[in-house]
């Protein structure tokens, strides 16, 4: 029998160790490849607006036209039985105002477009606030009656200090309102925004009859009473005499020369200053009569942003890195009451996310799996093998998150940029049914988990206070308790200025600030002491007194 040549073995193992290696590089160039593809199909963007301008009717058309829903609801549910899709919450039902985030995906020429459907309302904020940290760009609703608004100037500003990516939707031209060119000069001067008009109307209120699309080229004809409710003509030449046939002279005039305008005063479109945060476009439409959505819809897709990277502490974290990592923005308690389930909304920021895998819990150092992680259609839940960077994933919880926590597959993560608030206002809770006890425990302890209000147990009887931002949140926490827990509470006024938490490395002088200050020291809910100020007179001289002591606004210092 011939031996083989040991420099045959050699030669084998060489191979066989190259081929190996080959064969390495090509998985790893396949699936580098298919993340690629996937990421290319994301779009993640938030809505928001002043409440009543028509975010959440806009939100219901979008998803229209992907498909997502057959009946666009009305978000007034005393007046048609459909409610919005995005209102789950039977509040929000009743009362017509979105009070929480809901999170909504389809899919649209191609693309996976992930809705965030913000609240407007200010008592809300926070909830706002944090989801612009999921998002990676936003569509700012304007009513063209009212203009713009405070509670919209907020939210921008924290958009441009981001450079997101903004889109401006001018809605119910079917009423009368502002000036076009009025409603631009405003949104550059309050709101600080470079716009740039890709769509005009034409008349407004009782003479509205469409739009002209300046980024199509295209006569978008206002239909209100048939089933189409739009026309689309192409109309390249504006001075061609085909534009009288349809809108009449004197519209036809008057477009021609506000046309003439734009092009004069506002820039070209440029979508490297759009996607920079440094250029606006603008679309006029009417939400509630699916006008003027399409033609927004349509380019939006085209522009905006697929996932963008995210910075961390230790670095900036690009979504087409092979790691999985995300942060959880958001915490829903009972999105299903027959459940009594509780969510955590998470941000797939890198890498691929896959069902029933171990993840490491960067802030519990521990590692967890998924096995029903779950896509939405704002209440409506469906369990997903995989996610990609810019999807919005629900995990079930049972209390292990907290708003702001980091999930990767090993590396250890802090994503930057996830604010937390400081309660303005505060009352005393009681219980209204010695009978149901637990369940008011129980529910208050969720309720605070999901980041809207914090909860104070004062060291010297043991009382428990509310802090939240805006007082609408106690009318909704009160709603919630009794429908969602079966438990009823009533409250009483507290005189308090700001919830301070506190910490000294003077163990001495601080048992003495405790001791002094004994009847105005409470613990948060995880156990941290807190000094209540009754006025900012009184903290400024408790700061004054006890210079040993720290004092910090958020309970993340």
């Amino acid at each position: 029998m011939k031996l083989i040549d040991s420099r045959n073995i050699t030669k084998i193992l060489t191979f066989a160790a190259l081929s190996s290696i080959v064969a390495s590089h090509a998985r790893n160039f396949i699936y580098h490849m298919a993340l690629k593809d996937e990421i290319s199909k994301r779009k993640t963007f938030g809505i928001i607006s002043h409440p009543d301008a028509g975010k959440t009717t806009l939100t219901e058309k979008l998803l229209l036209f992907g498909g997502a829903i057959q009946v666009a609801g009305a978000v007034k549910s005393n007046k048609i039985k459909r409610s919005a899709t995005s209102d789950f919450m039977e509040i929000e039902r009743q009362r017509g105002i979105s009070v929480a985030t809901s999170v909504m995906a389809f899919e649209y020429r191609g693309q996976k477009i992930n809705i965030l459907d913000t609240p407007g309302h200010q008592d809300f904020a926070e909830d706002t606030y944090r989801t612009l940290t999921a998002v990676d760009s936003v569509i700012v609703v304007i009513d063209v009656a009212k203009g713009v608004e405070i509670q919209t100037e907020k939210l921008v500003s924290v958009c441009r200090m981001r450079q997101t990516p903004i889109i401006v939707f001018i809605n119910k031209l079917d009423r009368e309102g502002l000036d076009g060119f009025d409603l631009l000069d405003e949104v550059e001067q309050k709101l600080g925004l470079n716009v740039c008009p890709l769509s005009w109307p034409i008349g407004m209120g009782q003479r509205f009859q469409g739009v002209y699309n300046l980024y199509e080229q295209k006569l978008v004809l206002f239909r209100p009473h048939s089933k189409q409710q739009e026309d689309v003509i192409e109309i390249t030449d504006l001075d061609s005499s085909e534009l009288e046939q349809h809108v009449g002279e004197a519209a036809a005039a008057e477009l021609r020369e506000e046309v003439t305008m734009i092009t004069e005063v506002y820039p070209d479109f440029d979508k490297e200053a759009y996607m920079t945060g440094n250029q606006s476009p603008v679309f006029f439409g009417s939400a509630i009569n699916n006008f003027g959505v399409k033609e927004m819809l349509d380019c939006f897709v085209e522009i905006a942003p697929t996932p963008l990277p995210r910075a961390a502490e230790e670095r900036s974290v690009d979504p087409e890195e092979e790691q999985f990592a995300g942060f959880v923005f958001k915490i829903h308690a009972n999105m299903d009451p027959k459940h009594r389930d509780r969510i955590a909304f998470m941000r797939v920021c890198s890498g691929k996310f896959e069902r029933n895998t171990n993840y490491l819990h960067v802030r519990q150092n521990r590692k967890m799996k998924f096995s029903n992680p779950t896509s939405f259609m704002a209440a409506k839940k469906t369990v997903v093998e995989e996610a990609f960077p810019g999807d919005v994933i629900g995990l079930y919880d049972s209390g292990n998150f907290k708003i702001g926590d980091t999930v990767t597959a090993g590396e250890v993560l802090h994503f930057k940029g996830i604010p937390s608030f400081s309660p303005e206002q505060f009352r005393y809770v009681n219980n209204a049914d010695p009978l149901k006890s637990k369940q008011l425990a129980k529910g208050l302890e969720q309720l605070m988990d999901e980041g809207v209000a914090q909860l104070f147990i004062k060291e010297e009887n043991g009382r428990k206070i509310i802090g939240t931002v805006g007082a609408l949140q106690f009318d909704v926490i009160k709603y919630r308790l009794e429908h969602e827990y079966g438990a009823k509470c009533e409250y009483e006024p507290i005189n308090l200025h700001k919830a301070c938490w506190v910490h000294s490395e003077d163990d001495k002088a601080m048992k003495e600030f405790l001791q002094r200050r004994r009847r105005d020291i409470a613990r948060d809910k995880h156990g941290q002491l807190v000094y209540l100020a009754e006025s900012s007179w009184s903290l400024k001289m408790v700061q004054e007194n006890h210079p040993e002591i720290a004092f910090h606004f958020k309970s993340e210092y």
